[in-house]
């Protein structure tokens, strides 16, 4: 079984699998092996009742007391049996499995796995799994994948394919020289992969994990620092001259700007003036301003004579800026024409846009992946400017540069990263931090409670949606998931409704959703059509809705610290006071500990610095910290070391070869050309 093979040479998966498969981007054998679990179910010792805590997935043992019984309600058929210690009973439940009640012995002793819940004074759980005391043994600190799905797949099938993969898959030849092996301690890759999927234990995952890690790290790296090669020094041969339309802008904005904006202002002017063309990242905290000094560098290069564009991950943030950019360019009666292209206008639309930046009539072009299609011809592109940049593919950046005559770059996020890291992961840009925020803002309040809070956080998005205001509500999931103790959000939207008045429109938004219906959902949300929004993190870069003032996150335990201050940055953008509601699920002292970070500070990069302390290497069993970048398997705060690591390891490759062309470099080549095609979208380096 070779990588390159279709999921269809796989056996058991046919035509209907192979379609649930692409949901989840995996088309070949290869995506399979590299379709990680995104965490793993320990088999632990077996606890008494009286131990068992609410909220807990636990391995609790007993004898059963009493019969089984079995009742019918409607069309489900419900098992139920009780087992007792001195000082607490627990009560399980399985729906249409009537045969249990013939398989489970009153007075049997068992060992019964499975999510406790409280109802009422009761303790339940439901639908756990059954074992024997010999069986469950066999199992005692094995870790059990578990995979991140869609609707009609299971896990059972996920991990059955992937041992039947891993025992016919062709072996992967090494390509990392055993010197690096060595130093850096890291295991053979085929060893690492199948111990990712296939742990024997926490060791092996750990170490298996590790290699992983650090190749997603130093193809990254190697690729990025490559590019920087082929694009140092390259000579700015656009004659550009600082302009009076800045400055009269600057003059003429309702608020002064910061001291930051001003620096990183300068700093970009000096860089567009300049002998070299500019290849420059501003990093600012959520709601820092950098969109004025995107629009600042616009304006500086059409003054020139030259055009400008910016490109956003999503169409109602670019019908935003176009908004807001017209907006400005009218008051100051500035002779510059500004222009909107999404993937939604019609034919016609498309076509009347193209001709006018084809012909330079058009100065100022803001839009999403639409500006880089092949169609779209530039007459002379200056400057290129990309928002949130992890959103696209690393190197998209250089598909629009391509539009024009090398211009400048201007990359724009406003995910908080400790300087060391921003410098190895944007090793080919200067860097400018964005460390002030406007002092018209009223700092958010936070506060992070447990599930028994909600009703009362019901009541108070009640009461300041009757005051005019508007509330996001985020959860992990899209819908309900085999093997996942969060909530979802078909489900909760539904249960929210329920809820609240009926005057109260609430609706939800995915990742899944067309994105028609994505932008139809966020547009109503804007014109406050809804005032209820319950979504996933897909609004995490999204449209600003100054009317919004309640950011509400169920399951807050599920994130990292970086992506919540992200998604509570979708409130506090406008004059009344906001609130953001962190709710745990579970009542783990070192969570809420964690979670509290956020109520200290409103300050992403504090945040960030927090968060890597806290969450040093090795500490794997939980959460990807930021999907920052969309590493598989990596992440930049939990893996910092092991970046470190890999950063040290490419500057050493790169100094010995610089084009990796020699002989013991040839393997690492060939795999480093195919992360650069999948994964960075990069045809070549």
């Amino acid at each position: 079984m070779k990588e390159q093979d279709s999921v269809r040479s796989i056996k058991g998966i046919g035509e209907k699998t192979e379609k649930l498969l692409a949901k989840l981007g995996i088309f070949t054998v290869g995506d399979f092996l590299r379709y990680y679990p995104r965490d793993y179910d320990e088999y632990r010792e077996p606890i008494a009742v009286s131990e068992a805590e609410p909220g807990k997935k636990a391995a609790v043992f007993g004898r059963i007391t009493g019969r089984v019984g079995m009742s019918n309600t409607g069309r489900k058929t419900v098992v139920t049996a009780t087992i007792k210690d001195e000082k607490s009973s627990l009560q399980l439940i399985w729906y249409n499995m009537p045969f249990l009640r013939n398989t489970l012995q009153a007075g049997g002793f068992y060992i019964f796995r499975g999510t406790v819940v409280k109802k009422g004074a009761r303790l339940i759980m439901e639908h756990p799994e059954i074992f024997k005391r010999e069986d469950y043994e066999g199992l005692l600190y094995t870790l059990y994948p578990i995979y991140t799905l869609t609707k009609g797949l299971t896990n059972k099938f996920m991990v059955k394919t992937m041992h039947q993969i891993l025992e016919n898959r062709e072996i992967t030849a090494e390509y990392l020289p055993e010197e690096y092996r060595n130093h850096y301690r890291l295991a053979e890759y085929n060893y690492a992969l199948s111990h990712n999927h296939v742990p024997e234990d926490k060791k092996g995952l750990v170490v298996g994990r590790r290699r992983l890690v650090f190749d997603e790290f130093l193809f990254f790296i190697l690729s990025v620092r490559m590019m920087k090669e082929k694009n140092m020094e390259s000579q700015n041969t656009f004659s550009i001259k600082p302009v009076w339309e800045t400055e009269k802008l600057i003059e003429s904005l309702p608020y002064p700007l910061t001291h930051a904006q001003r620096r990183v202002w300068n700093e970009i002017e000096t860089n567009m003036t300049g002998h070299t063309l500019m290849s420059r990242l501003v990093q600012g905290d959520v709601g820092s301003g950098k969109t004025i000094i995107a629009f600042l560098s616009m304006i500086l290069a059409a003054a020139n004579g030259y055009q400008a564009a910016l490109m956003v991950p999503t169409e109602v943030l670019a019908r935003q800026h176009y908004e807001e950019l017209c907006r400005l360019v009218q008051q100051q009666s500035f002779p510059f024409e500004t222009v909107l292209l999404t993937g939604s206008q019609t034919a016609k639309e498309k076509r009347e846009r193209y001709e006018k930046i084809a012909q330079g009539k058009a100065q100022l072009i803001i839009g999403t992946h639409a500006l880089i299609q092949e169609k779209v011809i530039y007459e002379n592109l200056a400057l290129v400017i990309t928002d949130e940049q992890h959103r696209f593919g690393v190197n998209q950046r250089e598909d629009l540069s391509k539009k024009g005559v090398r211009p400048h770059v201007l990359v724009m996020s406003a995910t908080p990263i400790p300087r060391t890291l921003a410098i190895i992961l944007y090793g080919d840009l200067d860097i400018s931090v964005m460390d002030q925020l406007p002092a018209k803002r009223l700092p958010i309040k936070n506060c992070v409670v447990d599930t028994s809070y909600r009703p009362t956080a019901y009541r108070f998005i009640e009461k300041q949606v009757q005051q005019g205001r508007q509330v996001y509500v985020i959860c992990p999931m899209v819908e309900e998931s085999e093997g996942l103790e969060a909530e979802n959000v078909l489900d909760y939207s539904r249960k929210l409704q329920e809820a609240l008045p009926g005057d109260i429109r609430v609706a939800y938004l995915h990742g899944r959703m067309k994105a028609a219906e994505k932008n139809e959902i966020m547009e109503k949300f804007a014109d406050n059509e809804i005032q209820v929004l319950v979504s996933t993190t897909v609004i995490e870069v999204g449209v600003n809705v100054p009317n919004a003032t309640v950011m509400m996150v169920e399951n807050a335990e599920r994130f990292g610290l970086a992506q919540l201050h992200q998604l509570r940055g979708r409130v506090g953008r406008g004059e009344h006071q906001s609130y953001c509601i962190f709710v745990q699920g579970g009542k783990d002292a070192e969570t809420k500990e964690r979670l509290e970070i956020l109520v200290k500070s409103n300050d992403g990069f504090f945040i960030a610095g927090e968060d890597l302390r806290l969450r040093g290497p090795g500490d794997l069993f939980g959460i990807r910290q930021s999907g920052l970048l969309e590493f598989r398997l990596a992440d930049i705060f939990q893996d910092s070391e092991i970046l470190k690591d890999a950063s040290q390891a490419a500057g050493a490759i790169l100094d010995l070869d610089r084009d990796l062309s020699l002989p013991q470099n040839e393997r690492l080549r060939s795999c480093l050309l195919s992360y650069a095609r999948e994964r960075m979208e990069m045809p070549g380096l």
